[in-house]
């Protein structure tokens, strides 16, 4: 078997070293000295040089003006982002644009996938639920309700208005209910909103920011950036911007954890990098403390941590990109891949600030920063804990051997 990566996805790669090769990680004021957000809105520089280089694009079909490419191809950009700690909404404007194209209806995806692929508009997910721990969509209820009085139909994601996105049709939904920590919800223009209805299906909706109902509330991450609580508050969707195809919801789902899970990867690199640099210079007693057994024990165990976490990673993203069965449902390779993410990126910045000593804390050197981004991704989409259990009812609804 073959497990290289393909030219096409090399070259993705390549292309995002380059955008990112001049990317610093400090390039915000620092969110340990920021009362509020570190920034009003995301690195609009660097999203034109990720738009200019066919990078917003990867997973678009040539006629929406992409490469065709798959998940592992996003998740090597991913991983290059992290590296430099990219202030960019380039995973769920990704993973959005791709589940659009996916599952969503003819006129939603001509009217914004294209743009979407030249970053004119930006997409956004709702991913975390109420509380950030129970089912994003649970949070939110839908129900269809025709103005001419036809309820409790089932669109099926390919009857649309004669409008633009949030412009009622022949029918439309009805949204009520929260999800919080939608990040990017400032500065995107579309929120794609998982939601329940009363035959319990998940939909997802395609909300404009500012759409009469929706209510933005300010959080700040533990990164520094500006999240937003969305409050719908029957808010009313246009028929031809809910997808109601089964699976969209798990599909998206699936491809962001994953997509954190490269994030992770790329951001404990790095950290693993800055610490090796640092122990190879610093001495005590007349030596590096790199030569140090106990030093070097503790590097080589965050070391196997990258190597578990990448092999997971590039299992998950391969079953989302190829759709090859397994012994379990894919699921189960995210659920992997995200606990080793959450568990090995924590242990690598716990043990970077350890062996730098007092000098990992200061304000002027930007592995505090890493560590605050870590936190964060080890919690986004599901901490380890809520994945094993996951993994726990896979598992037990399919007994392996």
């Amino acid at each position: 078997m073959d497990f290289t990566f393909t030219e096409e996805q090399q070259a993705a790669a390549e292309a995002a070293r380059g955008v990112f090769a001049g990317v610093a990680p400090d390039a915000v004021p620092s969110p340990a000295l920021t009362q509020g957000a570190v920034a009003d809105d995301f690195d609009r520089a660097l999203w034109a040089r990720l738009a200019s280089a066919d990078l917003l694009s990867l997973l678009l079909d040539e006629e929406y003006g992409g490469a065709g490419l798959d998940a592992i191809a996003l998740c090597l950009v991913l991983r290059e982002a992290s590296k430099v700690l990219a202030r960019v909404p380039l995973l769920e404007s990704s993973a959005a644009a791709a589940a659009l194209q996916a599952y969503g209806g003819p006129e939603l995806k001509s009217s914004l996938l294209a743009r979407a692929g030249r970053g004119e508009i930006v997409l956004t997910v709702a991913a975390h639920g109420r509380t950030g721990h129970d089912p994003a969509e649970l949070a939110v209820t839908a129900r269809q309700n025709d103005p001419a009085g036809a309820t409790g139909t089932t669109g099926t994601g390919d009857e649309h208005g004669a409008g633009g996105p949030g412009e009622p049709g022949a029918g439309e939904w009805v949204l009520d209910g929260v999800q919080t920590v939608v990040p990017w919800a400032y500065d995107a223009d579309f929120v794609v909103v998982p939601a329940r209805t009363g035959d319990d299906r998940s939909v997802l909706a395609v909300v404009a920011r500012g759409h009469e109902g929706v209510v933005l509330a300010e959080q700040i991450s533990t990164t520094g950036e500006r999240l937003g609580e969305l409050r719908l508050e029957s808010a009313r969707i246009a028929d031809r911007d809910v997808i109601t195809a089964d699976g969209a919801w798990e599909w998206l789902r699936a491809l962001l954890t994953t997509g954190t899970c490269a994030q992770a990867l790329g951001l404990g690199e790095r950290v693993l990098a800055m610490t090796g640099e640092y122990a190879g210079k610093r001495e005590q007693f007349g030596h590096p403390i790199a030569t140090f057994q106990a030093v070097a024990v503790q590097a080589a165990d965050r070391y196997i941590d990258l190597r578990a976490m990448e092999v997971t990673l590039w299992q998950a993203a391969w079953r989302i990109a190829s759709g090859a069965p397994g012994a379990l449902p894919a699921s189960g390779d995210v659920a992997v891949a995200k606990i080793w993410a959450s568990e090995g990126v924590r242990r690598v910045v716990q043990t970077a600030q350890h062996l730098h000593g007092g000098f990992g804390a200061d304000v002027d050197y930007p592995l505090h920063r890493y560590h605050a981004w870590a936190k964060h991704l080890e919690l986004s989409l599901g901490p380890a804990a809520a994945h094993e259990e996951a993994l726990g009812d896979l598992l037990a609804a399919h007994p392996l051997g």
